[in-house]
């Protein structure tokens, strides 16, 4: 995993790259967390790519930016089926100079132009330059795993990276966000290829944008796509679990420590066990694995409606039944609070984190895992693949015509709640912002119109089943905006320490073997995620196999709630968000009674308001409203 950054000028005004080189450099110099092994820039008259590299899979002589005959590559990620590839490849006549993924990924363009995007299984974002027809491809996998932005706002170039940050770095691109890119932060629709910032786009998940002198254009490569299911339900749970042993097998390769982070839940259980065996079966271990925690938080628990058990006791079982080498990471509120750490969390995401002491915790689980391993396992998107989300399974929720996690109150009539997946606040934030602001917004309208764009993309073949349907629209919705928000959050706070964070339940063949599952299989023992329980319930201890779904944990902690009150009242005299928000109802938030719920929405408000006041504060942004 590494940071790319790139700068392509096809405008003719005549300027030479290879005396723009400082720039380059400024940008890599903002991602060096992200590569802190080695740096590397290349350019020519019309391009220029810089790299800075976690070295992970060949560590001697896999350095970029990497050139072979007349193409040139900036990657970050990792290439799960390189091995063959490289076989294939050699069997057309292709000498290779390294081990690493990413001369497989440069010789596999030249031997097949632009449909060997077709033939990559990975995570992994990348910039290549064909100098024999003046083409970029910006390059991006098929679930969003790794970021790519690109930024058109200066003249007739593009410049692209990993992260925002590195494109504002250059000279001349400005950190401005509008009415747009504040409605589009709001919304917590995560619209595909929609960032905050005027002019910066994402290449949307599962696509690469052809750019040369004739323009851009985007070509989507793949999407989770309607294939009728005919399988029974023994061979599906079968086909899942040969899958998952696959995935699992070949993400657990790397030439560095290696780890699995543990919740105690089916799916972080499930990878961890998987993983332990795929490195015995290859006489490798024994695997290290990762659990957060919060003082205090087992002896004090108070269920709520989305947490009914806290993880520890779970996490301690898999550790009994899985010989793995365990630590808990145990947090207290005054960590969670600390200035330092907050503000670091919100320069890593570049823009507000919403999600509270979510992200601070999993920062500063991910820096204690970075002083053993280079690389970790998670369990993320097992509920966008499975249907793991309480929303999935009410039926007010099924039939609202919005996305499901904006249809949160119908769960134990909890107004505006979120679960653990959540990044953003729903009716949060919007409730306490300044009234003509949000008028202005129009989030409503928003919200309807994204939300139809996304069912109109969903195929249903000559599926008859109604309800079939509807539970195939509401996966698609996880898929491809949902997931986004979570596999972001991970990327940023593990990548802020240099730790690879690879996310099996992301490997497309699953997604879409899932995706086509009848509802009827994929909830046939009347729960949640019923194919994932079954599939690995004889690696597992009884007591995970029958654990309800239990979001990412939060701290239950009365003092941190203290905490957040304390920091509202000295942010609202002077803060650069001030001007955002409704003052009788930032008061209003400080009176509140402590609710000692994470998904408390007097909390959820206030940690919102402070993320805004840190991003506006720490961050070179503009707001133009």
């Amino acid at each position: 995993m590494c940071g790319i950054v790139g700068w392509v000028d096809l405008g003719g005004d005549g300027r030479d790259l290879r005396r723009e080189t400082a720039a380059v450099r400024a940008m890599m110099g903002t991602m060096t967390l992200r590569g802190p092994d080695a740096e590397g820039v290349w350019a020519r008259e019309r391009v220029a790519f810089g790299h800075r590299r976690l070295a992970v899979i060949d560590l001697l002589t896999g350095d970029q930016p990497m050139v072979v005959e007349h193409a040139a590559i900036t990657y970050s990620g990792e290439l799960y089926n390189y091995r063959e590839l490289r076989t294939e490849l050699r069997g057309h006549g292709h000498v290779f100079r390294t081990e690493s993924d990413t001369e497989v990924v440069l010789r596999a363009y030249l031997q097949w132009g632009e449909d060997f995007v077709d033939r990559l299984n990975g995570m992994y974002a990348f910039g290549l330059w064909d100098a024999r027809r003046e083409v970029l491809l910006l390059v991006r996998d098929r679930m969003g795993v790794k970021p790519l932005y690109y930024y058109t706002g200066v003249g007739g170039s593009v410049l692209f990276a990993s992260e925002p940050k590195a494109i504002f770095a250059h000279p001349q691109a400005e950190a401005v966000v509008d009415v747009a890119g504040l409605r589009e932060l709001l919304a917590f629709v995560k619209t595909p290829g929609h960032a905050i910032y005027r002019d910066l786009h994402e290449v949307v998940p599962g696509s690469y944008l052809r750019v040369s002198a004739d323009g851009t254009q985007r070509r989507q490569y793949w999407r989770p796509s309607y294939e009728e299911h005919r399988d029974d339900r023994e061979t599906t749970v079968r086909t899942v679990r040969a899958l998952l042993d696959d995935i699992v097998d070949r993400q657990t390769v790397a030439d560095v420590p290696l780890c699995a982070l543990l919740s105690g839940g089916l799916d972080s259980s499930a990878i961890t066990a998987l993983a332990h065996h795929a490195l015995s079966t290859r006489g490798e271990g024994p695997l290290r694995s990762f659990a957060v925690d919060f003082v205090g938080q087992v002896e004090h628990f108070r269920p709520d409606p989305l947490r009914a058990t806290p993880d520890a006791p779970f996490v301690h079982d898999v550790v009994k039944h899985v010989p793995v080498d365990h630590e808990d990471i145990v947090l207290s509120s005054a960590t969670l609070m600390d200035p330092l750490t907050r503000s670091a969390v919100v320069a890593a995401m570049d823009q507000p984190t919403f999600g509270g002491d979510i992200y601070t915790s999993l920062y500063l689980l991910f820096r204690a895992v970075r002083e053993h391993s280079t690389v970790a396992l998670s369990g993320e998107a097992a509920d966008e693949v499975f249907g793991g989300y309480a929303w999935f399974h009410v039926p007010a929720i099924q039939r609202a015509e919005t996305f499901p996690w904006l249809a949160l109150g119908e769960i134990a009539g909890v107004r505006g709640r979120q679960s653990s997946g959540s990044a953003g606040g729903s009716e949060l934030t919007t409730s306490a912002l300044e009234p003509d602001l949000y008028e202005a917004l129009r989030l409503p309208e928003y919200r309807e119109a994204a939300y139809r764009t996304a069912i109109a993309e969903v195929e249903h073949g000559d599926d008859p089943d109604p309800h079939n349907r509807r539970m195939r629209e509401m996966s698609y919705l996880h898929l491809t905006r949902f997931v986004q928000i979570l596999l972001d959050r991970k990327d940023r706070m593990s990548m802020a320490h240099g730790l690879e964070v690879r996310v099996p339940f992301c490997d497309h063949r699953l997604v879409q073997y899932v995706y086509n599952t009848p509802w009827a299989l994929k909830t046939f023992d009347g729960r949640e995620k019923s194919l994932l329980r079954a599939a690995t319930a004889d690696v597992l201890p009884a007591s995970v196999v029958a654990r309800t779904k239990s979001p990412y944990p939060s701290t239950q902690d009365a003092r941190y709630e203290e905490a957040l009150r304390e920091a509202l009242l000295v942010v609202t005299a002077d803060s650069p968000a001030a001007s955002l928000f409704d003052p009788a109802r930032i008061a209003d938030l400080a009176a509140a009674p402590y609710e000692h719920d994470g998904f408390g929405q007097a909390r959820r408000q206030i940690e919102q308001v402070l993320a805004l006041d840190l991003w506006l504060r720490h961050s070179p942004v503009r707001l133009e409203l």
